[in-house]
């Protein structure tokens, strides 16, 4: 059998075990030994089996993971979630889908201290969702403006898809998240565009304007003073040097802990909460790495990834048009997999092909920008049906809007999202530019 059928056989093993709802984890070592096993023996396998897993979990950068989502959990637990949205609304309310609007800006905030997706979109939307359908918001807008709104828990940084793609390109964090920030800004005024125009264009979404008492402003703005120095320390330090991202996130989970508590938010079963689901998400996603580690070892003895570059260089396209097809793919791929799985699946054969593009960038700018890319569709996989994970979690937040409905509301979102793409594709300045003012 050749390298590129080995590889597609590899990978259908893979979807034929989540089809039946194995976990996707499991399902990536099934098939990675598997192939090993087919075309190196069971001796190596067991060489291999024994040293891989250290390997992996032997890395000190692996340690932010945890961290940053320790301090998403306090976040959480902490009741900032409502402080930023009545800020928000104090501030965007006065607007024609106002609300809408201003829980888009309280989600990017959020994502600003907790680095998550789906952690962004339940707990905004748990504040969120009562007020909109309170004030007479359509349920297909306020389902899907939380889950588009909830993808900013990942564009907006600290990232952990981001952190994950540094370990696997070894790429510098710091560099990364600040390559974010633009394009993440981007995305919230892009929703917020998509919004006004949506409420505009479809009638009956919602009021034509809601009261808001602008003197709560000021007020709203006591509360949410926490998040942005708890922000502004941690990557004021990155970014001056004092620490180290890793560092930065052990000081922001402790600092985001202090302020639940001083805010006297956080009990001690929200403290032993936060504990648990941070262990839970942890060993979900070392467990993720595992399973994508094993298939890319199968995967590397095919020589596939070698020679899709040989096979991609012989088509003769514009670098530009490859680094399209990808972005399509990963599309494609998000409406069946999750974002962690997608990156640590295809990283290890997509980078290597795209840095081997000439692009007009050096090296390291091609991987920062290539990391920014993939950052932003794999956030349309999270909206895009039939899984679009964020669209279902918040959706079972609100039961009484149909499923059919929220995919067809967040439709605007993802125009948004491929016109922000287009765009990052074809101007790399707009991701690059903070990244270079740090050279």
């Amino acid at each position: 059998m050749d390298a590129i059928s080995m590889a597609l056989l590899l990978f259908a093993v893979m979807l034929v075990l989540m089809a039946i709802r194995v976990p996707i984890a499991a399902a990536m070592f099934v098939a990675g030994v598997v192939g090993y096993l087919a075309q190196a023996g069971w001796l190596p396998l067991v060489s291999h089996l024994k040293s891989f897993a250290y390997g992996r979990f032997s890395s000190y950068d692996l340690s932010v993971i945890p961290l940053f989502l320790l301090m998403g959990q306090f976040a959480t637990q902490g009741g900032l979630s409502r402080a930023l949205f009545k800020f928000a609304n104090a501030l965007l309310g006065g607007f024609k889908g106002g609300m809408a609007m201003s829980a888009v800006v309280a989600c990017a905030a959020f994502g600003a201290v907790c680095g998550s997706s789906i952690a962004t979109a339940a707990t905004i939307g748990s504040v969120a969702l009562p007020e909109m359908k309170r004030h007479g918001y359509a349920g297909k807008l306020s389902t899907a403006t939380v889950a588009a709104g909830g993808t900013l828990g990942i564009l907006i940084p600290p990232s952990v898809v981001l952190v994950i793609y540094a370990i696997l390109a070894e790429q510098n964090i710091a560099k990364l998240f600040a390559a974010a920030f633009i394009p993440g800004l981007i995305a919230m005024v892009g929703y917020i565009i998509a919004i006004a125009i949506y409420v505009r264009v479809v009638p009956g979404l919602c009021p034509d304007k809601t009261a808001v008492d602008r003197s709560e402003l000021w007020s709203s703005a006591v509360g949410v003073w926490p998040v942005a120095a708890i922000f502004f320390v941690v990557f004021g330090g990155i970014y001056g040097g004092v620490f180290t991202p890793t560092e930065g996130a052990a000081i922001g989970a402790f600092a985001t802990f202090l302020t639940a508590v001083l805010r006297r938010e956080l009990s001690w079963k929200g403290f032993i909460q936060s504990m648990y689901s941070t262990a839970e998400a942890t060993a979900m996603i070392f467990m993720i790495f595992l399973g994508a580690d094993m298939l890319n070892s199968a995967l590397a003895l095919t020589q596939a990834p070698n020679q899709l570059a040989q096979a991609v260089g012989a088509l003769g396209w514009p670098p530009l048009a490859i680094i399209a097809a990808i972005l399509l793919f990963y599309v494609v791929l998000g409406c069946v997999m999750d974002e962690l799985s997608m990156i640590l699946l295809t990283i290890p054969i997509f980078f290597p092909l795209v840095m081997g593009l000439d692009l007009g960038l050096p090296p390291a700018e091609k991987a920062i920008w290539f990391g920014i890319l993939v950052l932003m569709v794999v956030s349309i996989g999270l909206l895009a049906p039939p899984v679009g994970l964020n669209v279902y979690v918040v959706n079972s937040m609100e039961k009484s809007t149909p499923i059919a409905e929220s995919y067809r509301g967040v439709m605007p979102f993802l125009i948004s999202d491929f016109i922000r793409t287009t765009l990052l594709l074809t101007f790399p300045v707009i991701s690059l530019y903070l990244v270079r003012l740090m050279d």
